[in-house]
This record gives C-alpha cells, structure tokens and sequence, in this order.
C-alpha cells in the first residue's frame, strides 16, 4: 500500500482525446410519467463565504499545490512553538520546564484559629484535584469552602454566575468568597496587588484578602495535620512521621516522572525532549506496576499524601493522557496493579465525589488548543466509567491490617 501524495491529480484535457475513439452518445426517450417522479438535482449552494469561492475557483476538489502546503505548514509550526512557549516554557532543549509556585506556606502548623480559609480550584487540574482528595479525607469541607473556576477559551480561570453541570462530582461555580468574575482578579485583591501567574489550587485567607499558599503539596500537608482542630477527621494521618522519609523518597521519583511526566510528554517541543520524557514515564510505571504487586500503597498498608499525588495523574491516563499528551506506548488499563490500585484509591469513601471525568477532558480537550486545535472531545474510555472503576479490585488480600480503609470512611 502506498501513500497519496499530497498534490494536484493530473487529469487528461478532454480537448485533446481522439474524438473519433469515443462512442456516439445513443438518444434516449423519457417518458414524461418518468421524468415527474424524478427528484430535481439539489440546488447549488447560495453564497459560499470567500476562502471557500476561492478554493473551489482554483483547485476544484483537489488538495492545493505543495507550495502552499509547505507555506501553511511552516506558518503552523512557527505559530505553535509560539503558543507552545508561552503555555508551557522550554529549555534549549525543548523540554517542558514547570514554573515554581510564587506562594509557599511557610508553616506546616497552620494558620491562626480565626483564619477565614477559602481553597480555589480548577477541575482539570491534577494539582488541585489532591487538595480536594485530601480535604475531603479529613473532613475540612465545612473548615475550607470552595470556589471551582472553570478554564476560560484562553487558558485563564474564570468563575461562572451559576454552577454548570458539566459531568459527575464537583461542577464549577461562582466565586463565593470575592465575588470575582477571573481567579486573577482574586489575586489582585491581595495587598499589594499581583501580575504573575494565576494558578490552581489556591488557598485564600479571606480575613486578609491574601494568598496563604498556592503550591499543591504544601496545602495537602496543611490539611493532613495543620487544621487538626477543625476537621472532622482528625485522627486521619496521611504523612505518619514513622514514615515520612519513604512517603519523600517515592515523591521525588512520582513527581518528576509520572506527575510532570506527562506533561513533559505532551509539552515536548521536539523528539528529543519527547524520547526521553516518555521513556522515563513508562519505565516509572513499569517500577511502581511491579512493586504493586507486592503492596497494596506506596508505603505498605497506610494510604499517605504519596499515594493521593499519583492516583490524580492516574485517573487521567487513559482519558487525557494516553491521547492528548501522547503517552501512547501503553494504558493504564494494561498494568494489572497500577489499575488496581487506582480503583481501590478510587472506592475510598469520598475520592469518587471528587472527580467529574467529564470536566476533566472538557479543560483539556477543549482548552489546550495548541494540542487539539479542532477542539475535539473524544468519547469517554469505557474503562474509565464510574461502574468500572467501581469493579473489584481485590487489593485487600495484599493488606496486612484487616479493614485497613475503615478509617478513611
């Protein structure tokens, strides 16, 4: 089988074909009653908009010449580093390199007790998906309201007057703590003002009107044992100090590999950049498959803040990341354990409440138009339904301590 080239089809010029090779055209008589129950040929289009006049004009229904082809081509690939560079920031390289978070919170004890605390959030976000997880996990929702910002057609955070149902779980909203109408006029309202990057998740002191913290993993540790006095599970510890240094050690690997993996894949803005990032992801994955199958968490028998950091970027594989982000060499669905796993992080009381899969590929699909210029929504992987995820995963056998998730209940 071979390709068609892209270019005009030559066609013969019927004002050079020997006339006296073709056959006479024969009479043919057509009844009236024939002609009457004929349907009449569709009328031609009426008023085709100018690139369309000028496109049937000059090539009929063949592809235009190489040239232009080439021309649009070099246009586009100029165009989409440009846009690539400024949605995602590159080395030399051309690999994608995350910029730091501008607030970090400089006390693991948590704020003051008659601190108004407000989190905003995105749903698309993995980032702010683990801070949701968490708050939920120990009983914060009452502690911390919420604002979710939906991703506006330039990439921006915005709020909606009324919350749109866009998918299962959490759907997006207004801003009930300032009213804004844009997360960057929330960070503008702080002391001093703000023009950097306005990011999810955020945590929001609303006494203050200023920006407590807005690095992901700072804010889960605040909430797994600075707000101890307010939560409505407290004795829920997802960082035992017993075990801090290996909660640390797998993320330093999760993060750098699987979390900004696959970001480093999809916002690779060459081969070289994007050959290493996925060889690197898929054999992170193959490690952590193969020691799940040996343990039900990361850390043994005790779900921690390591195991609520990878369970976001795995919910979003196979319906984001696999397809858009050209992680294409396996899905998750594959790896026995890893899909096991997520399942069973998954059915934990609450986790499911927090993803909306369907706004989830919406903030992607449609958003990222450098990735997806067509904006394009593919269907939803059946194994990514709720009633899969919600299958056995039979991990239970793994665990050494009987009824190890009652305590997330």
């Amino acid at each position: 089988m071979s390709c068609t080239p892209l270019h005009i089809s030559t066609f013969r010029n019927p004002i050079q074909t020997n006339r006296a090779t073709q056959p006479r055209p024969t009479s043919r008589h057509v009844s009236p009653r024939m002609s009457l129950t004929q349907p009449p040929p569709p009328p031609p289009p009426q008023n085709p908009d100018p690139i369309t006049a000028i496109t049937r004009l000059l090539w009929g229904k063949s592809l235009p010449p190489q040239l232009l082809i080439s021309t649009v081509r070099s246009t586009w690939s100029a165009t989409w580093h440009l846009m690539m560079s400024q949605l995602a920031p590159s080395d030399p390289s051309g690999s994608y390199t995350r910029p730091t978070s501008q607030f970090r919170s400089k006390s693991s004890l948590g704020p003051s007790p008659d601190t108004a605390l407000h989190l905003y959030v995105g749903l698309p976000c993995p980032w702010a998906h683990r801070t949701l997880i968490v708050r939920s996990l120990k009983g914060l929702e009452d502690t911390v309201p919420v604002s979710i910002a939906s991703p506006g057609i330039d990439g921006s955070w915005e709020f909606l007057d009324t919350p749109v149902r866009v998918g299962d779980g959490p759907n997006p909203g207004p801003d009930s703590a300032n009213g804004c109408r844009t997360l960057r006029e929330v960070y503008k309202l702080r002391r001093g003002g703000y023009d950097g990057r306005s990011t999810v998740p955020m945590l929001w002191d609303a006494e203050r009107k200023e920006v407590v913290c807005n690095e992901s993993y700072d804010i889960i540790e605040l909430f797994n044992s600075g707000l101890n006095r307010s939560a409505g599970n407290p004795d829920l510890d997802l960082s035992p100090p017993s075990i801090k240094t290996r909660i640390d050690e797998w993320n330093q690997i999760i993060y750098p590999r699987v979390n900004n993996g696959v970001y480093r894949c999809g916002f690779a803005q060459s081969q070289e950049a994007y050959d290493i990032a996925v060889n690197e992801l898929f054999s992170t994955l193959e490690l952590l498959d193969e020691h799940l199958g040996g343990a039900r968490y990361l850390c043994g028998d005790t779900l921690t803040l390591a195991d609520i950091c990878l369970f976001t970027t795995l919910i979003r594989f196979d319906p984001v990341y696999n397809v858009l982000f050209k992680c294409t060499r396996k899905k998750l669905i594959e790896y026995q354990n890893l899909h096991g796993y997520m399942r069973d992080i998954y059915q934990i009381p609450k986790v499911a409440a927090t993803c909306n899969l369907g706004a989830i590929m919406d903030g992607y699909y449609k958003i990222l138009f450098p990735l997806n210029p067509g904006n394009i929504r593919p269907s939803m992987p059946l194994c990514c339904e709720h009633e899969v995820l919600s299958e056995p995963h039979n991990r239970e056998s793994l665990s050494l301590v009987e009824n190890n998730v009652q305590v997330y209940a």
